[in-house]
């Protein structure tokens, strides 16, 4: 069914606040420096840009990798066998590449795409004779530009060393159903990387990688590319915010860390340190949390003391755990409706849920899917689909080798990206859950029936988790949230029902009740709340303890399910305001600042109680400039005394990585966090 706008709030089931202390007027995410965020490792130590320097370990390369290969005379007679096996074009520009090669600096060569190639015999010796005459270079098929036909990539091997597939032993399972795309696997290396690696180093290379305003994904596109590597090389524990500055730890297998080094100074927006050489990479979830850095501008209030009693009152009782709304896709299509429609075996159904036209995209984008939609091209529409929608791309090209076959087309999506639909409807069933708890039986007690994690046996058998949890991220990728930021198959404390003994004994606060994201293992709880779930997923057709087709993967009764918190503090919660007077200064120090050792362009004023008042007025009579003449910008014009003073308030607070901090701001400003709302307003 097409909807006209994004999923509200009280649709995605969040509508509780978990105090009435009254809100102000904030402008979320101005700028993106606005929203810094900051991985929190397993060991809790806090993830910051803090050098470039490169590691002490050296890593001892074989002479004949560190070589780089000799001029074209010393090829010719490899050269002219590869003319005869794929013609002048080719072999042209492989001796290209070569003589770049040659020329030094191996992090600088890009690779070359050999002409299309729809034999897939000839494609497997094109392979097989680089292994055998350049183990230096390395070969994968790729789509070609019009999304449709087959290529070969060369490109200078990790570490300048292996060949196809060799190196790395065969290490990894074989990559399925990736559509031809370069979405990210659960892989956290690459497989080709070199065989010759000195014992006494770790194999994987240890990084810190620094942000602004761009996603993980699309990050670490851009360095993959410049190191001739593929995104799923890389092992992260989770994505971060795009509109945002953030840093996190990155793994990469078998790369040496001057060639990563080399790209600061090409790299625009995005910069990597920190480097260190370890044992294992990194894989989703593997983190503690995020530490959030987060500037609300343009504030309006009553007085400094609705500010001071909001924002302790965040700190002190924390706010409901709602799953945020990018968990549900920023689109007219919300992800749960598709997981809904997977849950009831609606495959053809599902699939143009994704495909068909949608309110609030792009132009040309939608162009794209009513030409689809009316016409059933789909080599047109993979020629002009971006590569960022992966599942729409994943599914026309399953279409295109078996039409009709919905099904199938579903499973050619990427197994993290199908599984979110499905998880997205349980986080839909987990917020009305929530929700119902708090209007029915309020945040200051437990009561019978509730779940908690058990205190009294906690080494009983655990119950696994197999719901991928988020920071407050967000990927391009079809709008939807893929920051999986908690292990599938993880193993959580049991939990038990809350008895009138447990009442007695009062060992259990609201801070211990969790409700269950529905699975074959998940208990539900003994009270009215557990009905909600059955009421709500009988309304869409869904069953919770019945499968209705026989497709393990999108039932409910083949998932584990798993729990989550009801309710959520803050950790190591802080906060300031501040005034300014350019809204395009930045109020908080990056990492980046504090690396060059310079301050945001306006300085951080702190305010007083004496002033507050009077600022606060300030702010008011300037928060809707007028159409006069005599009007003043929202630009330091003029002498400081003429200038307005705005008002701004900056917090500082850790979350799990279970977390929302968009929830937190909700409960702060007891505003909408949608991105519609927040386009409304201005600084």
């Amino acid at each position: 069914m097409a909807r006209s706008s994004s999923l509200s709030e009280a649709e995605a089931g969040i509508s509780c606040f978990a105090s009435s202390l009254p809100g102000f007027r904030g402008v979320l995410k101005h700028r993106y420096s606005d929203f810094i965020v900051h991985e929190v490792a397993r060991d809790g130590t806090v993830v910051k840009l803090t050098s470039f320097d490169l590691p002490t370990e050296c890593v001892d390369v074989k002479e004949e990798e560190k070589a780089a290969p000799a001029a074209d005379a010393d090829h010719s007679q490899a050269l002219e066998s590869f003319r005869a096996l794929c013609g002048d074009a080719d072999c042209d520009a492989l001796r290209g590449l070569l003589e770049r090669v040659a020329a030094g600096g191996d992090s600088d060569v890009s690779p070359v795409i050999l002409s299309p190639d729809a034999d897939k015999a000839h494609r497997s010796d094109v392979h097989n004779f680089f292994k055998k005459n350049f183990k230096f270079l390395v070969t994968d098929t790729v789509e070609h530009s019009d999304g449709v036909q087959r290529c070969i990539r060369v490109r200078l091997g990790s570490a300048g060393g292996g060949g196809r597939g060799g190196g790395g032993g065969g290490r990894g399972r074989k990559r399925k159903n990736m559509g031809g795309s370069d979405w990210r696997d659960d892989r956290p290396f690459d497989s080709r990387g070199s065989s010759n690696w000195s014992d006494n180093v770790g194999k994987f290379l240890r990084f810190h990688l620094y942000k602004e305003n761009k996603d993980t994904q699309e990050t670490l596109g851009v360095i993959g590319k410049m190191l001739g590597l593929q995104p799923r090389s890389f092992g992260f524990a989770g994505t971060k915010d795009k509109r945002a500055v953030t840093s996190q730890q990155v793994t990469v297998f078998k790369v040496q860390a001057n060639r990563l080094a080399a790209l600061n100074n090409r790299l625009f927006g995005i910069k990597v340190g920190n480097f260190c050489y370890v044992k294992e990479g990194l894989l989703l979830g593997q983190l503690m949390g995020n530490r959030f850095t987060i500037t609300l501008r343009g504030v309006i209030a009553e007085s400094e003391d609705v500010i001071k009693a909001s924002a302790d009152g965040l700190g002190k009782n924390g706010f409901i755990n709602y799953y945020g709304l990018q968990r549900f896709g920023s689109g007219s299509v919300p992800t749960h409706l598709v997981g809904a429609a997977l849950l009831r075996g609606e495959w053809k159904a599902a699939v143009n849920l994704i495909l068909d036209p949608r309110e609030g995209e792009r132009d040309d984008i939608n162009e794209v899917r009513k030409h689809y939609k009316e016409h059933g091209d789909i080599d047109k529409a993979l020629r002009n689909f971006p590569r960022h929608l992966v599942a729409e791309r994943a599914i026309l090209q399953c279409l295109k080798k078996c039409p009709g076959n919905y099904l199938q087309a579903l499973k050619g999506i990427p197994r993290t990206l199908r599984m979110m639909y499905v998880h997205s409807y349980q986080s839909y069933l987990w917020n009305h859950a929530a929700s119902m708890r708090v209007q029915k039986y309020g945040i200051s007690q437990v009561v019978e029936g509730d779940l908690v994690y058990n205190k009294e046996n906690p080494s009983e058998e655990s119950t696994s988790v197999d719901i991928p949890e988020t920071d407050d991220s967000n990927t391009d990728s079809s709008e939807i949230d893929l920051g999986s930021e908690a292990q599938p198959e993880e193993t959580i404390q049991s939990v038990k029902i809350v008895d009138s003994g447990d009442l007695l004994k009062g060992m259990y606060t609201f801070d211990d009740v969790v409700l269950p994201l529905p699975g074959s293992q998940a208990m539900f709880p003994g009270n009215e709340v557990a009905e909600i779930y059955h009421e709500m997923a009988k309304k869409d057709g869904i069953s919770l303890t019945e499968n209705a087709h026989g497709v393990k993967e999108f039932s409910i009764t083949s998932m584990k399910g798993g729990y989550r918190r009801v309710f959520q503090r803050p950790i190591d919660f802080q906060w300031e305001l501040m005034t300014y007077t350019d809204d395009s200064s930045s109020l908080a120090e990056t990492d980046l600042d504090a690396l060059s050792r310079t301050k945001p362009r306006e300085a951080n004023e702190p305010v007083t109680s004496e002033q507050s008042q009077d600022k606060l007025e300030k702010a008011s009579d300037t928060s809707t400039p007028t159409n006069g003449s005599d009007s003043l910008e929202n630009k330091p014009t003029g002498s400081p005394d003429t200038v307005p003073r705005k008002l701004a308030v900056k917090l500082a607070f850790t979350l799990p990585a279970s977390c929302y901090a968009t929830m937190a701001i909700r409960e702060l400003l007891k505003t909408s966090t949608s991105v519609a709302y927040q386009k409304t307003l201005s600084c």
